[in-house]
């Protein structure tokens, strides 16, 4: 059995904000847990081509835009699932941090971290 609390836990600044690393390849889970935080007011263009990645919202608000340009509103309660390694938008309102519960098929290395300096989707 794993038992972990946050603050045992690896937590990596991933390009816009921080993500708390519960569960890792290492772990043999087959999948990644991950308290994602993502910084308010930012916009980060994301894309995982070796990840299936689902995210339940638990505190603050945003939208994830499709690269075809479709919205959809995140706020608490409210889950999204990339499940087609679909490119996008991970938009934090400006008033404060988004919260979120992120899910990795298959599992990450645990130290995975974006990069925003050019004009094309990140991607891990």
């Amino acid at each position: 059995m794993i038992v972990r609390e946050k603050s045992e836990v690896n937590c990596v600044d991933w390009g816009n904000g921080l993500s708390f690393r519960f569960l890792v390849e290492t772990d043999g889970m087959g999948f990644t847990v991950a308290h994602t935080v993502v910084k308010a007011g930012s916009k980060s263009p994301l894309h995982y081509r070796r990840h299936l990645e689902a995210c339940y919202c638990i505190s603050g608000s945003g939208q994830v835009i499709a690269a075809d340009g479709t919205v959809h509103e995140i706020e608490p309660g409210v889950m999204y699932a990339l499940d087609n390694h679909d490119e996008h938008f991970l938009i934090a309102a400006p008033e404060g941090d988004m919260e979120l519960i992120s899910v990795f098929n298959p599992p990450l290395q645990g130290d995975e971290r974006h990069n925003f300096d050019s004009d094309e989707f990140s991607h891990y």
